[in-house]
């Protein structure tokens, strides 16, 4: 009887091991693609930030052109002389 139960618990033990492999295993996998989700996240942050600062760039060069060519409207509707040949 003693070597039943003792089987018995061996059995018990050895799908705990399992179990327990299984449940590491998982865990490894979650931590692994936490990590790459994490590092694809600084990368899309770092070329997004690249990005916009290139843009935002390009954006102050228009306006500063807008407002070039907006001065350059409102002297030639003030003084129309001026551009008359």
């Amino acid at each position: 009887m003693a070597k039943a139960g003792g089987i018995t618990n061996a059995v018990n033990v050895g799908i705990a091991v399992q179990a327990d492999w299984e449940n590491r295993e998982f865990i490894s996998h979650i931590s692994l693609n936490v990590r790459r989700l994490f590092e694809f996240l600084v990368q899309f942050e770092s070329t997004t930030k690249s990005k916009l600062a290139s843009l935002n760039e390009k954006l102050d060069l228009l306006e500063r052109r807008l407002e070039l060519l907006e001065v350059q409207v409102s002297t030639a509707t003030a003084n129309p002389s001026l551009f008359a040949t």
